[in-house]
This record gives structure tokens, C-alpha cells and sequence, in this order.
């Protein structure tokens, strides 16, 4: 970066003084470079080159020391005005970097006593001479030029030379770079020769640089660039790309379809008549006709014809030729060769090689291979245009025959898949066509007409004794359900084929699974041997099946299936599978009922539930869907086992009453159930099994203890209170009654307890059996000092009248006092035994 030049103003000058002094404190000294200079030197004048980046790489600010002479990027020094030396003169450049980390000086001398050196224009900032001598003269060597060499190039001079002496020098490739020694320069004079011929396809140009500098290294012009430019020869002929270069077009493809592009190489300069290429067909084999062309400039090959037809030829050579000069007769040439080859097209049909077939085959054989067919086709083996796929056009109604192609000999083979039989068609003729797996494409020269060619097959049966048929191999018939034993029904019939009837056949049954029915060997009928179930495990969807062998005298046989239908009948009520339900408290208050079926969906649901007098009591029954039904206590049962009676009904009125064992538990999940007793669910389970006459009696025995109880209860209760009670006080005392509270006469007054210890006497009385679960409550009655204690065996502690009373009086007692004291425990006994009871 040139110092920008000196402007009038204080301000400049500080900024300039003050940049040195900072530069001249803190630089290093990098060298010291002496130069020849005249004692006169004008304005603008060259003084020398020195080179900065020895000192500094990448200097941002370049100043000089001496505001006389200016220092220019690339290490120019130049005056700024006039100057006269006269013994000699130093100052320093100064450099620094864009981050003023680095500092450099140089420190330059100048010697007077040269040649004076020319002016320099300001104008001049890249060292232009004021004369056009020293400047690049447009120079071209020719390739492959014959000589003589050396040969002379050019010659450079320098305006220096009227004060220098100077020489001259050239580097660059072709002198000290390779290639090397092709061209030399006379020092004295500026004359360069050329040392040999050159190859422009290896050398396009030389971009060498040309010096003048004095005896003593002074350069007074910069290095003189000088391109030397290789004028092509047309010595290279142009040459195909791809040795061998293979096109493939389709068949029968329309005049002017592209095929493909041929290219060429010329190593010649491009965008030169030396490169322009011309192409050419110079034979086509085989020859006739002719069905190719190319584009001369772009190589483009192209068809003539839509008579391209594999079949005939498939494959074409050309021999081309592509040459240079636009294709001028003098331009160099190469051949190559070019194969194209056609794409096959479904343009032939395929034909049988017979116009018709005859061919026998026995009765009844199946799976049979009968006849092959062989068929032509002009199209490439084994592709889709020519494979062929058969077609039974006509005569294969029934299905009897199959045709399939072999992947192999691509043949037609023709098999009988049904048995044929001789008394009902002793002949069948098939229309057979053939096609390909690819659609026909019909070409413009093709002679076919149609797509199918269709052959004639006909199939003459054999006749051959056969053994029976049996034909429909199941035959259906209908029973009524619960059919019983002894009946008999019409069995499976087989037919002798020759003879049109089943005379002479013998029958055999070889599958009855319950074994139903026996067979009548002669008619084939059957005879039930048990009664019919619909609801046998044997029976599947209403259908119980009968295997049936029928043979003739030859042993010849058929084998036929016989399907029993039985009608439902609604004889199965509904039944529950459930063993034992369970009302879980803590998950629900109820338990799904679930019956059964056994009868066919018409004999079936809706179901209706129904309680027993007895259990409604304490049950609820709903019908939920009409097949299942919710079972719930009507208040909060204890927990226990319950007998539950209750009738189901499906749609038609068949029922069947079912006494349900039911637990209420104290659980979350039936699992979880832990019942006290076992004894109370196993008596509840044995009612379930007893019949009216054993409930009868059981009702009489427990009737007929009970009187001998109360018989011997009266009598006991009779003589204790006479013992214990004086006559005169008998009506002051407890009155046995069959009332739980005093009648009308009853009066306070009455009561009266006695506190004599001579009349205390333990009394025990046996209240008797509660209920019919075998639970006994007894309650013991004492008479102490004090007044009467009620024990009970649930634990209700030991109180007394005082301690009810809260008083010390214990000589009498008012009725309210007695009543406050039995009546709570009077009815706690009346309900724990009505529970007892109920359970």
C-alpha cells in the first residue's frame, strides 16, 4: 500500500511525526541495503526495490523515515520531489502489521556518483515505461514447426538502456521449469529462440517473464510477462469414444426413432476447424435395405424404415467413419463399428403344429395325463412373447379336464381331473386355444390376421366295468328327536353303473360312533337300536353321521355317508351347573343365575324364574336378559348357608324346580369365603336330596318331642315354684304365663321379692329347642339376696335388680323397676330365637 502523498495542514504532519516516533521506539532493526544512485534525482523517480517481506510477512502500514522519498506495496522506493545529492544519503522504511503486535525497519542507504536515473510520471503507479519498448509484444510459435533451430521468437528491450547497461534474462516454463531448455534469451541483445518443436496438445502456451537489470543487480523495469501461445496443427484425426459401442432398439419401431449417439475425440484446439466433426455411414451389413442414418454434426442415429423385423435379422453392424475439417476430404478420419441389435415384440402368434386331435382315455380315471400338443412361434424362446398359455374354449362344462403348459418344451398337456363315465358320454370334443403371456403387438408387415390360433381335441371314453356308485356321496335325511329303539329308516342307496339300479349290491356300516342304527345288508335301510338324543355329545349341529360301504359280487365297492337330522324337541328342561353361589358382602348384594339348555334355540330362552312361596320371603328374583337372572336377599342376611327353591320355565313352558345352596360371606371374592361350620352347609345340602315322605316324617318326630318337652317342662316348673315360694307370697311372684308381660291385674303392688336367705334356691329352667338347626338356648334364673340375676350364655354379664335401680332398698320393687329390667332381655331372647328358627 502506497503512502498516500503529503497534504499542506498542521494536522497531517503531527499524525506523520507521530507514527514514526511510535514506529522508530518500538522497531526492530531487520537490514541494512545499500543502493547506486545519481547525485541528481528528479521527482518521481525510481530509486530501487527492496523486498519487505524478508522483514515483515504481512505489513498493513509501510512508511518512510525521510518524508523525501515514498515506499510503495512491493517495496518500490520513489522520490517525492527533486533532490540533489551530493555525497550520499540514509533513512528507514518502517513496517508494522494490522495488529501492531509486529514492528520492522529497514534501513536504507543511498551512494551518489551514478547514472542519472529517468523521471518517473506519478501516474506511472505500476512502473509502466514512458516509451512502449518495454512491454509484452504479442508472440505465437507454431506447433510442429520444422525449423531451423534454434528459432527466433522475440526480442525485449528496456528504455533503461540509454542510461544502463543492462542484460537481459527469461524464466519460467520452457526455460528453468519444464519443459526445460526450450527457449533462451541473449543477454545483450533481448533476442529469445525457440530450441525445438512443440507439441500443443501437451503445451498450449508458455507464461514466462522477462528481467533487464545493470551490471550491479539494479532493475530499473519491473519483470516483463511474456506469453508464448502454441498455434494448433491439425495433427491428431478424431477417434470414437467407445471401441465398441452397442445399440438396442425395438422391432418394428417407427421411421425416424432415435437408436443412439455415437461421439468422437479430436485432441486438436476445440472451436477450431480442426475439431469440427463430420460422421458418416460407410456400410451397413447386411446391406439391404437400408435402414439407418446419421446426423453429420451430432451423430444421432436414427431409423428409415418400420420394417424392422428380428425375426429376419436381429442384429445390424455399421461401419462408420468420423472425420475433421467439416468433413472435408482433406481432414483426418477414423472408423469405427457400431451393433445394433432389436428388441423382440409379441409380433408373432403362436400356432399348433395340428389343426386337430383324437385321443382315448378309460372311464372313471382321474389325474391322467391324455394328450400333449406342440405349438411354433417365430418370437425369442423363452420369454413372454413367446410362451404360451392354453385355453379349453369349448367342451370343459363340467370341469373334467385341465390343460397347463410345460415350462420346459412349452407344450400343451392336456389331463382328466374328473372320472368320465362311458354310459353317460362316450365321446367329448374341446376347443382348445393358445395365446402368450404377453399382449400381441401386431406389426406393419405382419400376415396375421388373429391373435388365437384354436385346435380341435376330441376324447373317445373307454368303456370299463366298473364297480357301484355312490352317488350323491352324502346323502341327508330327517328324524325326530327321541325316536325310540326298534324304528326304522330309509338308509343310503348306491347304483351298479352297467345296470342302472343297486340289485345285487350288499351293504355295510364301517362308522356309527354311539352305534345308533344296524344296517339291513340287502337294502341298505336302517334301524335304530337306541333312542334318538339331539343333545348326545355325538351329535354335532343337529347331524349324527352314518358311514355306508357298498359292494358287488366282484368286491368292488363305494363308500357313502348317511347324515341323520334330528328335529329338536323340547324335552330337556333348563338346569343350573352351578354348585354352590355365593354372595360376597364387601363386592355385592346379589348372585347371577345362569341355566342351561340343553334343547335347540327354539326350545330355549327367553327363561322364566320363579320363587318358591317360602324363599320369596327372603329373595328377590330378576330377569335380566331372558337367560340369566339376579338372585338378591330382600334385607341384610346373616351370614350363613340358605336353601333357596325356585323354578325355571324356558319359552314353551318346560321347567325343573332347583333348590339353590347360597352362602352369604362375609368375603370380597368367593374365594376368600371361610364359613364357621361345615355341618349347617352339609345339612342344607342333604335337604336338597330328600323327598316329601322323609320331610313328613322328620316334621311328626321333632312334633312329637316337643310335646314330650312341654309335658315334662310343666311339671318341673310346677313343683320348683311350690318348693321355693310360701303359699302367702305365691302372688307376689313371677307368674308363669304364656305372655311376655303382665295382664291388666298385674299391679305394682304385686310384685314382691323376697330377701330371705333362708329361701334362696337355684332354679334352672330349660327354655327348650329353638329352630331346626339343631341351636339350644338356655337361660338360668337365680334367686339371691338382693333380688333375681338373668344369665344368658351370649354373655350379657351378671346385673342385678340393685344395679339396675341404682338404690339399696332390696325389700320391694315396683312393676316399672321389674319391667325396665326384663323386657330388654325378653326380646333379645325372642329375636335371636326367631332367627334360630328361621334358619
Amino acid at each position: 500500500m502506497a503512502v498516500a502523498s503529503a497534504a499542506p495542514g498542521s494536522i497531517f504532519w503531527k499524525q506523520l511525526l507521530f507514527s514514526l516516533l511510535v514506529l522508530i521506539l518500538f522497531c526492530d532493526a531487520c537490514q541494512k541495503i545499500s543502493l547506486q544512485v545519481p547525485s541528481h534525482l528528479r521527482a518521481e523517480a525510481l530509486v530501487g526495490k527492496v523486498n519487505l517481506k524478508e522483514c515483515l510477512q504481512s505489513a498493513s502500514l509501510i512508511l518512510s523515515s525521510d518524508p523525501d522519498f515514498r515506499i510503495l506495496e512491493d517495496g518500490s522506493i520513489y522520490t517525492t520531489h527533486d533532490l540533489v545529492l551530493s555525497s550520499g544519503k540514509s533513512f528507514s522504511i518502517l513496517l508494522s502489521d494490522s495488529q501492531g503486535q509486529g514492528q520492522k525497519e529497514i534501513e536504507i542507504i543511498l551512494e551518489a556518483g551514478g547514472k542519472k536515473v529517468p523521471k518517473r510520471h506519478m501516474k506511472d503507479a505500476v512502473l509502466r515505461r514512458s516509451k512502449r519498448r518495454w512491454a509484452p509484444i504479442p508472440c505465437s510459435l507454431m506447433e510442429n514447426s520444422l525449423g531451423p533451430f534454434p528459432q527466433h521468437v522475440q526480442q525485449v528491450q528496456s528504455d533503461a538502456a540509454q542510461n544502463y547497461t543492462i542484460f537481459y534474462s527469461i524464466s519460467g516454463p520452457g526455460v528453468d521449469k519444464e519443459p526445460f531448455n526450450l527457449f533462451f534469451i541473449e543477454k545483450d541483445t533481448g533476442d529469445i529462440f525457440c530450441t525445438r518443436s512443440i507439441d500443443r496438445e501437451q503445451y498450449q502456451e508458455f507464461p514466462i517473464y522477462a528481467y533487464a537489470t545493470t551490471a550491479d543487480g539494479y532493475a530499473p523495469e519491473y519483470p516483463l510477462p511474456l506469453v508464448f501461445k502454441v498455434e494448433d496443427d491439425n495433427d491428431n484425426a478424431p477417434y470414437f469414444e467407445n471401441k465398441l459401442t452397442v445399440f438396442t432398439v425395438p422391432e418394428n419401431c417407427r421411421t425416424g426413432t432415435s437408436v443412439g449417439k455415437v461421439t468422437a475425440i479430436d485432441l486438436d484446439e476445440p472451436d477450431t476447424l480442426h475439431t469440427r466433426l463430420k460422421y458418416k455411414i460407410l456400410q451397413q451389413i447386411p446391406n439391404n435395405p437400408r435402414h439407418f442414418t446419421v446426423h453429420p454434426d451430432t451423430g444421432v442415429i436414427t431409423t428409415t424404415t418400420p420394417l424392422l423385423d428380428r425375426e429376419k435379422c436381429d442384429t445390424y453392424k455399421l461401419i462408420m467413419e468420423v472425420r475433421d475439417m467439416g468433413g472435408q476430404p482433406f481432414g483426418l478420419f477414423n472408423t469405427g463399428t457400431i451393433t445394433i441389435s432389436l428388441e423382440d415384440e409379441n409380433d408373432n402368434a403362436p400356432y399348433f403344429t395340428e389343426t386337430s386331435y383324437t385321443v382315448e382315455v378309460e372311464e372313471n380315471r382321474i389325474d391322467v395325463e391324455i394328450l400333449r400338443m406342440a405349438v411354433h412361434d417365430h418370437d425369442l424362446p423363452n420369454t413372454p412373447h413367446s410362451r404360451a398359455v392354453y385355453q379349453i374354449l369349448q367342451g370343459n362344462e363340467n370341469g373334467t379336464f385341465k390343460i397347463s403348459t410345460d415350462p420346459n418344451t412349452n407344450e400343451a398337456v392336456l389331463c382328466v381331473v374328473k372320472p368320465l363315465n362311458y354310459e353317460v358320454n362316450r365321446q367329448v370334443v374341446l376347443q382348445i386355444g393358445v395365446l402368450n403371456e404377453a399382449q400381441f403387438a401386431k406389426a406393419v408387415n405382419s400376415k396375421t390376421t388373429t391373435t388365437m390360433c384354436t385346435t380341435v381335441v376330441t376324447v373317445k371314453v373307454k368303456d370299463h366295468d366298473e364297480g357301484p356308485e355312490c352317488q350323491p356321496p352324502v346323502k341327508v335325511i330327517q328324524s325326530e328327536d327321541c325316536l325310540p329303539a326298534g324304528t326304522e329308516l330309509l338308509g343310503y342307496k348306491a347304483v351298479d353303473p352297467e345296470r342302472g339300479t343297486g340289485e345285487g349290491l350288499r351293504y355295510k356300516k364301517i362308522q356309527d360312533e354311539d352305534n345308533w342304527f344296524e344296517i339291513n345288508e340287502y337294502t341298505g335301510d336302517l334301524k335304530t337300536v337306541k333312542v334318538l338324543d339331539r343333545e348326545s355329545t355325538f351329535v354335532k349341529n343337529n347331524q349324527y353321521n352314518v358311514s355306508v360301504i357298498a359292494f358287488d359280487a366282484d368286491g368292488r365297492s363305494c363308500t357313502g355317508t348317511l347324515v341323520v337330522f334330528l328335529e329338536d324337541k323340547n324335552d330337556h328342561p333348563p338346569q343350573i351347573k352351578q354348585e354352590e353361589l355365593t354372595i360376597c358382602r364387601h363386592d355385592k348384594d346379589y348372585v347371577v343365575l345362569e341355566p342351561t339348555d340343553q334343547d335347540g334355540p327354539d326350545n330355549g330362552p327367553p327363561f322364566q324364574f320363579i320363587l318358591d312361596n317360602s324363599a320369596s320371603k327372603l329373595w328377590t328374583v330378576e330377569t335380566r336378559d331372558g337367560k340369566t337372572a339376579i338372585l338378591r336377599g330382600r334385607q341384610d342376611l346373616d351370614y350363613d348357608y340358605y336353601t333357596v327353591p325356585i323354578q325355571i320355565k324356558d319359552r314353551h313352558g318346560a321347567s325343573a324346580t332347583h333348590i339353590l345352596p347360597v352362602r352369604v360371606c362375609d368375603c370380597t371374592i368367593p374365594s376368600e369365603c371361610r364359613m364357621p361350620s361345615k355341618l349347617s352347609r352339609e345339612a342344607a345340602l342333604a335337604n336338597v336330596f330328600l323327598g316329601k315322605w322323609a320331610i313328613l316324617a322328620m316334621v311328626l318326630g321333632s312334633v312329637l318331642l316337643l310335646c314330650i318337652l312341654f309335658t315334662c317342662f310343666c311339671v318341673t316348673v310346677k313343683k320348683t315354684v311350690k318348693k321355693c315360694f310360701p303359699e302367702d307370697v305365691a302372688q307376689q311372684n313371677l307368674i308363669v304365663s304364656n305372655t311376655e308381660g303382665p295382664g291388666e291385674e298385674v299391679m305394682d303392688a304385686n310384685i314382691r321379692l323376697p330377701t330371705q336367705t333362708s329361701n334362696v334356691c337355684d332354679t334352672s329352667i330349660s327354655v327348650g329347642t329353638l329352630g331346626g338347626q339343631g341351636v339350644k338356648t338356655q337361660q338360668s334364673f337365680e334367686m339371691v339376696k338382693g333380688g333375681y340375676t338373668l344369665d344368658a350364655n351370649k354373655g350379657g354379664g351378671h346385673q342385678t335388680l340393685e344395679s339396675v335401680k341404682g338404690v339399696t332398698d332390696t325389700g320391694r320393687y315396683t312393676y316399672s323397676d321389674w319391667h325396665n329390667f326384663t323386657q330388654p332381655r325378653l326380646g333379645e331372647e325372642s329375636i335371636r330365637g326367631h332367627t334360630l328358627v328361621k334358619n
